[in-house]
């Protein structure tokens, strides 16, 4: 009797569901044994380039004093603010992809959630740059910034937003990267058993002895499960108590409590489009076309979609409030915002946040990857201008109108901003180069599916 059709479907579908598994193996982690496109390595070294010049720059202003910026009476908060709101918002992206889409068992999160883990980590580490570098003399305060009596017996000024955020970024960070590591786990161990020398050494340091066994399985899912579960409510208040530094004044524009809601709307819109900023270009370098497909793409549009028609809503309350209020100087400054010399960034901020991505309401631009990261870069942009906007039309035009100014970034500003983004985006592509840019377990998870096959047709298979 052939002995191919004595072969049971049962055993048939092992070996096809092993194969299957080995290529998501060497497909997944090929690209972080092997080496990567030259493309990598151009965006790696730009970005290198420009956190350099970011670092540059914060040094002269260390050295100098804060007279290098653009801050002066009234605007005391400028782009340092602003990109540290804006980078926190990208933050939140990976917590709401990671952790809530996980917890309702969206499986399209599967492929790009630990892209937006990471993407997490890293920009909450770039945001946690910019109160030290705001306040001037980093040497000092990141001493008087802790929550700890000095030598006068005197505690920190616990009313100071700068507190707040002090809270706020080391707990978001702490459960975030907790979050991220814990799911690179099994991912390490994978590794580690497909390296060798150092490299074999380090992943085994990194993975804690993982072995795959049925109880490690278990502690680890209820592990992850119990970390989602207490990340999801970070995306609500991390990101509420930064609009709180504003909302806790009584500067026109800001005292308002439209502002936590509208924070956290805006911080998923910007966080969503980086992700497909970032997803899309490493996609192609490490050929991951085959785990990363265009539906997930596709849903993670969708949620910018979703994001940017709430954003959308959310200005057209602020307006509409301002006005029905009869508050005069409230009015007055969405006035300015619209039609005073700073209109230019609110534009800007209403065309890339609102108006471009309803173009995303055609599946057919959601399909086109070329179309849609131009609309996500743009959305990107729009998300800084609307921070920007908010600070500064409230802080040059206030009640006195004695004290009015203008405002006018610095070099010294700029280069410090093009740094962040330089230092986010080489951390990021160090990550993508030594660990999975796509979860291997989370992935797995979702295969059985569309290998199941009847008991007939695999006897038919074998047989024939």
């Amino acid at each position: 009797m052939n002995s191919a059709a004595t072969t049971s479907p049962a055993s048939v579908r092992d070996d096809r569901w092993k194969s299957k598994v080995s290529d998501v193996n060497s497909g997944v982690l090929g690209g972080v044994i092997a080496k990567p496109h030259p493309s990598f390595y151009v965006a790696l070294a730009l970005a290198a380039f420009c956190a350099l010049l970011g670092g540059v720059a914060w040094l002269l202003q260390i050295i100098f004093g804060m007279g290098l910026s653009g801050l002066n009476s009234p605007v005391y908060w400028g782009v340092y603010i602003t990109n540290f709101v804006f980078w926190v918002g990208i933050g939140h992206a990976g917590t709401l992809i990671s952790a809530i889409l996980f917890l309702f068992r969206a499986k399209w999160r599967n492929s790009i959630n630990r892209s937006a883990e990471a993407m997490t980590v890293f920009a909450v580490m770039t945001a946690g740059l910019f109160p030290l570098i705001h306040v001037g003399r980093v040497y000092l305060a990141a001493y008087w910034m802790a929550p700890i009596p000095n030598t006068n017996n005197l505690w920190v000024n616990f009313r100071s937003p700068l507190i707040w955020d002090v809270f706020a970024i080391s707990t978001y960070l702490t459960v975030s990267l907790l979050f991220w590591y814990m799911g690179l786990v099994p991912d390490l161990a994978s590794l580690r058993d497909r390296s060798r020398g150092l490299r074999r050494f380090v992943y085994g340091l990194l993975s804690f002895g993982w072995v795959g066994s049925l109880k490690q399985w278990h502690h680890y899912e209820t592990g992850y499960a119990l970390l989602a579960a207490l990340a999801t409510p970070l995306v609500l208040s991390v990101h509420s108590i930064v609009s709180w530094d504003f909302a806790m004044s009584i500067q026109p524009g800001w005292h308002t409590t439209i502002f936590p809601p509208y924070f956290v709307a805006g911080a998923i819109l910007s966080g969503c489009a980086m992700v497909y900023t970032l997803v899309v270009p490493i996609r192609k370098m490490f050929s991951l076309e085959h785990f990363i497909k265009e539906d997930h793409l596709e849903a993670c549009l969708k949620l910018t979609l979703l994001t940017s028609s709430i954003v959308a809503y959310a200005y057209a309350v602020e307006f509409f409030i301002a006005w029905y209020s009869g508050a005069f100087y409230e009015w007055s400054i969405f006035k300015l915002r619209a039609y005073g010399p700073y209109s230019f960034y609110f534009w800007v901020m209403v065309f890339c946040n609102c108006v471009f991505p309803l173009l995303l309401w055609s599946k057919r631009v959601r399909r086109h990857m070329a179309v849609s990261m131009v609309i996500c870069v743009l959305i990107n942009v729009g998300m800084w201008f609307e921070r920007y906007n908010i600070i500064i039309s409230s802080l040059v035009e206030d009640f006195i109108p004695g004290s009015w100014g203008h405002y006018q970034p610095s070099l010294t500003e700029i280069a410090i901003t093009v740094g962040s983004f330089g230092w986010f985006f080489m951390w990021f592509l160090i990550f993508v180069k030594f660990f999975p840019f796509v979860s291997l377990s989370e992935l797995k998870l979702v295969m059985p599916k569309p290998l199941k096959a009847s008991d007939q047709e695999l006897s038919a298979q074998t047989s024939s």
